[in-house]
């Protein structure tokens, strides 16, 4: 064999650790890009104003707690933990209720004769067209009119109706995908339709049900209109309105107790999604397979 033929030989032995050293590499660059924010966040927490404002790493020179323990007493009468619980008061009831009423809705599209389903699925999906502020000025007044201004139940209560139409449509995507056969053998063992849906459609969709939990969560966690449209007392505020309020509009804003207190806000959500990742993972993924 001639030195080409072995030079040649070698390289093609190789060539599948090269493409997978070129490959994962671009992907570690590209994932770095998009995670920096987040790393900077996080470290710029630990640094003070001068050090934010100085240098683009997201390392400190000289690590330092005053951003989390002023940011922790906050500028008002309440602390942070205060701001936490009342978004966990609006969070949590929110996933709940959002999570059963979807699941319910779902389950009908998918699973019953209703007349007139295929109108009624085509407004639901409709309504994920549309703009969420042309319902802002409805809703309200409907809400004033109800006495629930400066409470949690406007925050809450629609949920209860299904209106987070991409949720339905998920769910049932997912649906369609089981095979009848284990709903009809529940049928036939006496079982009625509350029963099927609870012992045998629900365990069975529980990757789609923890994504529908996940996504609602953390849109809820982030959300500041509504809470900012519907509560005026400070000690009802809940953590996005709490660091809006923090933010002084001179330059005199203490960004390290911002960027800390943001830190915090979003760990709940950091921390819930990689526990149940690999259920969100295969709920988004799974529904979109017909089979």
């Amino acid at each position: 064999m001639s030195q080409s033929a072995t030079a040649d030989a070698g390289w093609r032995k190789h060539l599948p650790v090269i493409n997978a050293f070129m490959r994962y590499g671009i992907l570690i660059i590209i994932g770095f890009m998009m995670l920096y924010p987040l790393f900077w966040m996080i470290g710029g927490s630990f640094k003070n104003n001068q050090e934010i404002f100085s240098s683009i790493g997201f390392i400190p020179k000289e690590p330092t707690l005053d951003g989390f323990k002023k940011g922790w007493e906050t500028s008002t009468e309440y602390t942070f933990a205060t701001y936490l619980i009342n978004t966990m008061k609006i969070v949590v009831p929110k996933v709940i209720v959002t999570v059963i009423s979807s699941v319910i809705v779902a389950y009908g599209f998918a699973r019953f004769a209703i007349p007139g389903r295929k109108l009624l699925f085509a407004l639901l999906m409709a309504t994920v067209l549309l703009p969420k502020s042309v319902l802002l000025i409805p809703q309200y007044l409907m809400f004033r009119e109800f006495g629930w201004l400066d409470t949690y139940l406007p925050l809450i209560a629609p949920q209860a109706f299904a209106v987070e139409g991409f949720f339905v449509f998920m769910i049932i995507q997912f649906m369609r995908s089981l095979p009848m056969e284990m709903e009809e053998a529940a049928v036939m063992d006496g079982c009625n339709s509350f029963q099927v849906l609870t012992l045998v459609v629900a365990p069975v969709i529980l990757p789609a049900i923890i994504s529908v939990a996940l996504f609602q969560f953390m849109w809820s966690m982030n959300d500041f209109l509504q809470p900012l449209i519907y509560l005026s007392s400070v000690e009802k505020y809940p953590v996005a309105l709490a660091l809006k309020m923090s933010i002084d509009v001179t330059e005199a804003t203490s960004w390290n107790e911002i960027l800390a207190m943001s830190t915090i806000a979003l760990a709940p959500s950091l921390i819930l999604f990689f526990v149940a990742q690999r259920y969100f993972v295969e709920g988004i993924t799974s529904g979109a397979v017909k089979g």
